[in-house]
């Protein structure tokens, strides 16, 4: 295992019930993260009362990074949470999803150089919102109540390096469960903040990662963690970001134009209209 600190990066908008739970979890943590940065994507106070919270009783720094709401724009605010990280390994997740004890802890233990983390969620339905809000309940396991993708929900660490696979591939990547090293998302400059809405940016950034030489390490058995039900986003924007994967993986592109090297500059400079890809 190596010897790192790591920066615990959460996304979140307008579910400050799903943060609570997604922070109690972190607080729970066997192994806890250096700091934990919350990527803000324009929530109303409701949010920020929750942070304040915990930010009065955490023994970790818990910072707030916040821009105002005009539409899905997560990967503008991934990238300035992560110029806002001080550890040189970063552990992203989203904040509608509860952790296993064990969540942290394990990422440092599959950390490796010139790699990328790609992990998986088991999911919590519907029908079990209203009791997991109300009961406070962080504590989960294959057997529980309400479980899918049970499989996703095994962890069992003695076989984990037999499920564990490495590729050149960006395929499946999602931003709820993915670790790197800070290094290599300046490297690549970060998340593309011409990608406004939902979909793709996780696998556009790792298309990216591979292109620079940096592997996926696909994990199973470790880095468990629960995602609670919700409503999909719009998927309007989902063609243009899939075009928009396929020309950086075609065209072997190492580094976006618009992304963590931009995020200090005026907000018209920032957000581009979006290239059209035929």
């Amino acid at each position: 295992m190596m010897n790192l600190n790591v920066s615990l990066v959460i996304s979140t908008y307008n579910w400050p019930e799903a943060l609570d739970l997604c922070l109690k979890s972190v607080m729970e943590q066997h192994q806890l993260p250096d700091e934990v940065v919350i990527a803000d994507d324009g929530s109303d106070d409701r949010t920020l009362a929750i942070i304040q919270k915990y930010q009065k009783n955490v023994p970790i720094p818990l910072k707030h990074i916040w821009h105002s709401d005009e539409g899905f724009r997560k990967s503008l605010i991934l990238n300035k949470a992560v110029k806002e990280a001080n550890c040189e390994y970063i552990v992203q997740i989203d904040g509608d999803v509860i952790l296993d004890v064990n969540f942290i802890k394990d990422h440092v233990g599959i950390a490796e150089k010139s790699a990328f983390v790609r992990g998986t969620r088991a999911h919590l339905g519907r029908e079990q919102l209203t009791t997991v809000f109300g009961n406070g309940q962080i504590k989960f396991n294959f057997y529980s109540k309400g479980v899918f993708n049970r499989f996703n929900a095994v962890r069992i660490p003695s076989l984990s390096w037999i499920m564990t696979k490495k590729s050149f591939s960006s395929k499946s990547v999602r931003g709820s469960n993915l670790a790197y090293w800070k290094d290599d998302f300046i490297l690549v400059n970060g998340y593309n903040n011409d990608l406004q809405g939902w979909g793709h940016e996780d696998e556009e950034l790792a298309a990216r990662f591979i292109n620079n030489g940096v592997i996926k390490k696909a994990v199973k058995f470790k880095a468990v963690q629960y995602h609670l039900f919700h409503n999909p986003e719009s998927r309007k924007h989902e063609h243009f970001h899939k075009k928009w994967v396929e020309k950086t993986l075609s065209e072997c592109i190492k580094k976006c134009v618009n992304g963590y090297n931009r995020i200090h500059e005026t907000q018209e400079e920032v957000i581009l209209a979006p290239v059209v890809l035929k």
